[in-house]
């Protein structure tokens, strides 16, 4: 991997980033397809036309399900999905998170009751590392806890430093499975990730520790789980000065427009969300001028697109918002096909938006016209 910071305005970066599945620009946003697919019937193709760079499937959720031995035998997830562009795998750690109720920590790793169908399932770094391997994805996450930032400091603290002895392991099998003449990506890349709630010192030496480990990309875990937007902001400001500037930073699970706008303000490159999708299944899409929910009964005869000027497959079509409206009343799938691929073109957009903003030295004027756009205030 390359990564070339092209310039900076302030903190914001705008940089690119060669893989051995095409080069991407940051700051960026990654559309989410937990098990190969973005929910609400997006295809591969709907993905390249609204300008998606890099594609987010997710460990856990394909190993249970079809599993990762499967889509080895077709070539690994990109021939699977019919994806040619960057995709990063998840590590399956979130779900030591979101899963607390059917997992049980260990040394080893964790031990899982499937959610699908009870069975007993074992995933520690090694196994994760496999499992993305087989997969063959661009880029592989280290498999990590994310503790709830309401823990209490001992926890968060033996936590971190167990998410660090299981990083070194994930480096030494990556490592391992990338020399195998049989892997899928022998090019596979490998982002650590920071942890320790909202605990300044926890997050300011785990950020010094993995980044002595001269990994390929660096995230920023466990936040947008409970704590506020301010803990948030300031967690990024104390801790990312303390990862590599020359590599990629990412902020995993966030988020909303505005958080986005800032966490580029504090030099993150990489952003994820279900947020965008989960919203458009609901009926709500974003827009410069605020949020809408296409369920009101105020859009029943709107004949407007759902943003006029806007170029996403749906509002350029001509769409109204009555009929979405109508489709979304009606159960119909289409409704919410419309509504995420308009709210994903929104966000890859935004991203466009931002690294031109950056580029052209306006970043503080153009977030503060956004922030103000999309909060309505």
């Amino acid at each position: 991997m390359k990564y070339q910071v092209i310039t900076k305005d302030g903190r914001a970066k705008r940089a690119v980033v060669e893989t051995v599945h095409g080069t991407v620009q940051t700051p960026l946003f990654m559309n989410v397809g937990t098990v190969g697919a973005i929910k609400g019937a997006v295809s591969a193709h709907d993905l390249r036309e609204i300008g998606t760079q890099v594609e987010l499937s997710n460990t856990y959720h394909l190993h249970v399900r079809t599993g990762d031995k499967l889509i080895r035998q077709f070539g690994g997830l990109h021939k699977f999905m019919n994806w040619d562009r960057p995709i990063l795998t998840d590590s399956g750690g979130f779900q030591v998170f979101s899963l607390t109720g059917l997992r049980k920590i260990k040394e080893e790793g964790v031990y899982f009751q499937s959610h699908i169908d009870g069975r007993r399932i074992f995933m520690g770094p090694e196994e994760s590392m496999q499992i993305q391997s087989n997969l063959g994805s661009t880029i592989a996450m280290a498999f990590d806890e994310c503790p709830s930032s309401r823990a209490d400091r001992t926890y968060i603290e033996n936590s971190v430093a167990r998410t660090t002895r299981w990083l070194a392991r994930c480096k030494a099998e990556m490592e391992r499975l990338n020399s195998l003449p049989d892997t899928i990506n022998r090019e596979q890349l490998l982002f650590g990730i920071n942890q320790g709630g909202v605990l300044d010192d926890v997050r300011i030496d785990h950020a010094k520790e993995i980044a002595s480990m001269n990994l390929d990309g660096y995230a920023v875990g466990g936040l947008a789980v409970g704590e506020s937007h301010e803990e948030m902001y300031h967690i990024l400001d104390v801790t990312v000065p303390y990862l590599p500037e020359n590599k990629p930073t990412y902020l995993m699970g966030v988020g909303t427009p505005a958080n986005i706008l800032e966490a580029v303000d504090r030099g993150v490159d990489f952003f994820d969300c279900v947020y965008p999708s989960r919203n458009g299944r609901h009926g709500h899409v974003y827009t410069n001028h605020g949020k809408l929910n296409l369920f009101n009964s105020q859009y029943e005869l709107d004949h407007r697109p759902i943003e006029e000027g806007c170029g996403c497959p749906v509002c350029r079509e001509g769409y109204s918002r009555a009929y979405i409206r109508h489709l979304l009343k009606a159960k119909e799938m289409l409704g919410m096909r419309f509504c995420v691929l308009h709210n994903l073109y929104f966000y890859n957009t935004m991203m466009s938006e931002i690294r031109q903003a950056i580029e052209e030295h306006r970043y503080a004027e153009y977030k503060a016209r956004k922030l103000a756009g999309v909060t309505g205030k």
